[in-house]
């Protein structure tokens, strides 16, 4: 039952651009989908690591900047010349993947030294850092002007310019993190997270190596943020520093919490609640401050009779 249930949503969801005929729609449900990939990326941090990351969002803007510039290609005169041509956009994902889950790599293995608030610290103050850097250095990111004109993702003659080629484009990359997802929670390397995150002092006692798998974990947060990232640079065809705004990483935590941490769905039925609450709010013509006052009252309410998510409280 649950599996025909699966196939049947997935149906749906695949074949929604046919029916469905209006082009914003269509673009909240592409933007909403990217976010719900960040979502799901956070969680594998959040719901079964056990850590709190706030400065997510400083991978999903490395993705995209990262991605947008191999895509481009970039002149540096310091502290060295380099010259990088434009390659093609496929290459360019793969390069703003890589960047992240290297990003990733790298602050796991600094931050896990230290736990709880201070873990919380190291990682705003990256997201904060890595924002200056796109702001002040002009020569390669453009600073605040931005970088334009990126190309949209194309294999070989095959470009996804419109909407509904890039729906099914993240809809698909949606799918396949999920499924990686779900075989990472069932692998050895996901038990020994999931122990990590229930009780750190008895995993330990049992030979699990707790910096070891907590930075496995960071480096598939950190590699699947930067897919979302990069499929959101080659949509949306431009990128500044306000793609490192700490309001994208509230937006992922609401989503994983909402929905359920630590839950496979969760993070999918939080995103497509608290992603496009917004805009049904707006299509029956509530004020701004009358739609961000239910989208608050609604999460606190979620929060406090749903304390464990949606998902978890569906499922008892």
């Amino acid at each position: 039952m649950k599996a025909a249930l699966t196939i049947l949503l997935l149906l749906v969801l695949a074949t929604l651009p046919l029916w469905l005929d209006n082009p914003y729609l269509l673009h909240v449900l592409v933007v909403t989908g990217i976010f719900i990939i960040a979502a799901m990326s956070l969680n594998v941090l959040l719901g079964y690591a056990g850590q709190l990351s706030l400065g997510h969002v400083a991978f999903f803007g490395i993705g995209a900047y990262a991605s947008a510039l191999t895509a481009l290609g970039f002149k540096l005169s310091f502290p060295f010349q380099v010259a990088v041509d434009a390659k093609p956009v496929w290459l360019a994902m793969l390069m703003g993947i890589v960047a992240a889950g290297l990003c990733g790599w790298f602050i796991g293995r600094i931050a896990f030294k230290v736990r709880g608030a201070y873990f919380v610290i190291v990682s705003i103050s990256f997201a904060e850092v890595v924002r200056m850097v796109a702001v002040n250095w002009v020569e390669l990111t453009q600073g605040p002007m931005a970088l334009n004109n990126i190309p949209p993702l194309a294999f070989g003659n095959l470009a996804f310019y419109k909407k509904p080629e890039n729906y099914w484009l993240v809809l698909a990359t949606a799918v396949l993190c999920y499924v990686l997802i779900r075989r990472l929670v069932h692998s050895r390397a996901g038990r020994a997270m999931v122990a990590l995150a229930e009780n750190e002092s008895l995993a330990t006692s049992v030979g699990i190596d707790v910096t070891r798998y907590l930075v496995l974990a960071t480096i598939v947060s950190a590699s699947m943020a930067g897919a979302a990232g990069a499929l959101y640079a080659h949509y949306v065809r431009i990128v500044d520093p306000d793609v490192f705004l700490f309001i994208y990483t509230v937006t992922m935590v609401i989503m994983v919490i909402t929905g359920g941490k630590g839950t496979l769905a969760g993070p999918v039925v939080g995103g497509l609640i608290f992603g496009l609450l917004p805009e049904g709010l707006r299509a029956l013509a509530f004020p701004p401050e009358t739609q961000w006052i239910a989208y608050g009252v609604l999460m606190v309410l979620v929060v406090y009779f749903l304390p464990q998510g949606i998902v978890p409280a569906l499922r008892r």
